[in-house]
């Protein structure tokens, strides 16, 4: 990174940590690179992550991400939520009437239920898929506005503390 900086460049990106090393050595890397990175400079951090990985990465003063979780975990049934993640496939959501969220505002959680979803998932109808994409992004962009607000308001710590518990538990 050093080196790198050296280039005036319009940004600067990380890269080659979402290849399967432990979140934990992504970021003793990131905080071993951060401080030759130019802080008036946007910061990328390529191909993360989890929604914990994205809010630690932040802390540690990455700008922006792209990742395919969100769409390709959608596929598989896998749901973020601001409770946890949610296999929407498991029995338990078979008669369960209540959106995928009731913090969600997203097209899926204001129409459809969790039993709704997961009857698409058992019957291998594509719209199932598409429904439960749309509902990771949405939630990946209220986790960006959400961050972005509590950085704005020097809230970050707190947000970091109380989500960091939360968004990685399977529920």
């Amino acid at each position: 990174m050093k080196r790198i900086t050296e280039f005036d460049l319009a940004g600067y990106a990380i890269g080659g940590l979402a290849v399967g090393e432990a979140a934990e050595d992504m970021y003793e890397t990131i905080e071993a690179v951060e401080e030759y990175m130019p802080a008036n400079k946007p910061r990328y951090l390529m191909g993360v992550g989890t929604p914990v990985n994205i809010i630690e990465a932040v802390y540690r003063g990455v700008d922006f991400f792209d990742c395919v979780m969100p769409a390709r975990n959608g596929r598989h049934g896998s749901l973020f939520t601001w409770a946890g993640i949610m296999n929407i496939k498991n029995e338990r959501y078979k008669d369960d009437e209540r959106p995928i969220s009731d913090e969600c505002n997203c097209p899926v959680c204001k129409s459809y239920s969790r039993a709704y979803l997961r009857h698409l998932f058992a019957a291998n109808e594509i719209l199932g898929l598409r429904f439960a994409v749309m509902h990771n992004l949405f939630f990946y962009n209220s986790l960006m506005e959400r961050i972005r607000a509590a950085v704005k308001n020097e809230e970050f710590e707190g947000f970091r503390k109380k989500y960091i518990e939360i968004l990685d538990r399977r529920i």
